[in-house]
């Protein structure tokens, strides 16, 4: 039996694997699911039908930091929205893709419109929808609550739960790698 060793490096959230930070310093391209990683998954609806959705103010920061900083963020949902669209339209968000059950497709044409490389991709999902996507890209993660198969087949599980900070946290982690993560600057939306 063989005693392998993870090198481990500190980041603001806890020790990760030196191989996570070598994938994220390659990234060009962040794309996020929506429900369950920008939001905690619950859709609220009113009796007028109105749907309703919290997103955290820090992970607004840190996509706006993350663009800043030369990184491209999009995003790939199941739904359509228009708060969906609303608040990416408020983060500078470029690509909108909504109303994709297959997201694979979706995301391997925005590559292509972009000329980025999977190589240079990470994706941030939390339930089986995303998993072709999360297996598909250099550094496929999944939020601390994400589904068990989810979890299974990421590269990085964040720290924080969807809704609740995680899409800040590898806004975080890549800025962290790209050594961007002092220029971090504006406020909180």
């Amino acid at each position: 039996m063989s005693n392998l060793t993870t090198s481990l490096t500190t980041t603001l959230y806890g020790d990760v694997a030196t191989t996570i930070l070598s994938k994220a310093k390659k990234i060009k391209l962040l794309v996020c699911d929506v429900d369950g990683v920008f939001s905690d998954g619950r859709i609220y609806l009113g009796n007028e039908g109105e749907e309703l959705k919290a997103f955290h103010t820090k992970d607004g920061l840190g996509i706006k930091s993350l663009g800043a900083n030369g990184v491209d963020v999009a995003i790939i949902t199941g739904r359509n929205s228009a708060i969906v669209a609303n608040r990416m339209a408020a983060l500078n968000v470029k690509h909108i893709i909504q109303g994709q059950e297959n997201k694979l497709p979706a995301l391997l044409a925005l590559t292509k419109e972009l000329n980025i490389q999977l190589s240079e991709v990470a994706y941030i999902g939390d339930d089986v929808p995303d998993l072709a996507c999360i297996e598909a890209v250099s550094l496929g993660v999944a939020v601390n609550d994400a589904h068990p198969l989810v979890i299974k087949h990421a590269d990085y599980i964040s720290f924080t739960r969807g809704g609740f900070g995680a899409v800040r946290e590898i806004c975080d982690l890549i800025m962290q790698s790209q050594n961007t993560l002092d220029k971090m600057t504006g406020a909180s939306i």
